[in-house]
C-alpha cells in the first residue's frame, strides 16, 4: 500500500487542458501576432515562466517575464474561479485516498493564485497537505525538483510515493528520479499513449478504475 501520493492539477485533477491550449495563441493574437502551428505542442511541456520566456523570446514581445505572466493568468482566471470542472470520479478516489491514510499534496506549472481558486472552489483544498508549484520551486517538470520537494515535504520512501500525471514528458521525469506513476488519460496526450502506458503502473481513463488497494 502506497504512503503518499502527488497530484499534478491541470488534466489530472481538473479538465482545464484546453484552456491552455487555446491561452497562448490568444494572447499573441491580441497582439496581432500569428501563432506557430506548434504553439500549443511547445507550451504543453513549460513551467509559466518558462512560457512567458519562450514567447518572448520567439515572438518578439516587448514586456518582461513577470509582465507576461501576470497577463496569462489574467486571461484564465475567471475559468478557474468558475467554470473549469473536476475529472471524472477524482473527489471519491481522493476520498479512498485518505481513509487509506495515505499523504497528498500537488505538484503543479499552474501559479498558486489560479491553483487555490480552482481547488477551492471545487472542494479539493482539504485533501492536500501542500501545493507545489514550479513558479515557487523555480524549474519545471522537465527537471525532478517539484517531485523531489513535494516527496520530501510528504516524509514518505520515494518507493511508497505515487506520481499521478497526464503529461508525457512529466511522467518520464518523475520515473528517472524513480517514482512510480499512475497516468491519467488526457485529450491532450493525444499520440502520447503507447508511450504513457508503457512508463506507469496504471493508465487509467477515470478514477473509478483506480483501486487504492492496488497501489
Amino acid at each position: 500500500m502506497i504512503k503518499g501520493a502527488i497530484f499534478d492539477m491541470d488534466g489530472t485533477l481538473i479538465d482545464s487542458m484546453p484552456l491552455w491550449e487555446d491561452c497562448g495563441r490568444a494572447f499573441l493574437s491580441a497582439r496581432g501576432i500569428t501563432a506557430r502551428d506548434d504553439l500549443g505542442e511547445t507550451l504543453k511541456s513549460l513551467s509559466m515562466e518558462q512560457t512567458a520566456n519562450y514567447l518572448r523570446d520567439a515572438y518578439g514581445i516587448s514586456e518582461t517575464t513577470s509582465e507576461i505572466i501576470e497577463m496569462i493568468n489574467g486571461m484564465v482566471t475567471d475559468a478557474y474561479q468558475r467554470t473549469i470542472p473536476l475529472k471524472r470520479d477524482i473527489a471519491a478516489f481522493l476520498e479512498r485516498l485518505r481513509q487509506a491514510d495515505v499523504r497528498m499534496c500537488v505538484a503543479t506549472a499552474t501559479d498558486r493564485p489560479l491553483v487555490e481558486a480552482a481547488l477551492g472552489r471545487l472542494g479539493l483544498l482539504p485533501f492536500f497537505e501542500r501545493i507545489f508549484t514550479c513558479s515557487e520551486v523555480g524549474a519545471g517538470k522537465d527537471r525532478p525538483d517539484i517531485f523531489e520537494q513535494a516527496c520530501a515535504a510528504l516524509g514518505t520512501p520515494r518507493g511508497e510515493t505515487v506520481v499521478f500525471e497526464d503529461a508525457l514528458y512529466a511522467i518520464e521525469t518523475a520515473r528517472r528520479a524513480g517514482f512510480r506513476v499512475v497516468a491519467i488519460a488526457d485529450d491532450a496526450s493525444a499520440g502520447d499513449e503507447a508511450r504513457i502506458a508503457a512508463l506507469s503502473e496504471q493508465y487509467i481513463h477515470n478514477y473509478e478504475e483506480c483501486e487504492v488497494n492496488s497501489l
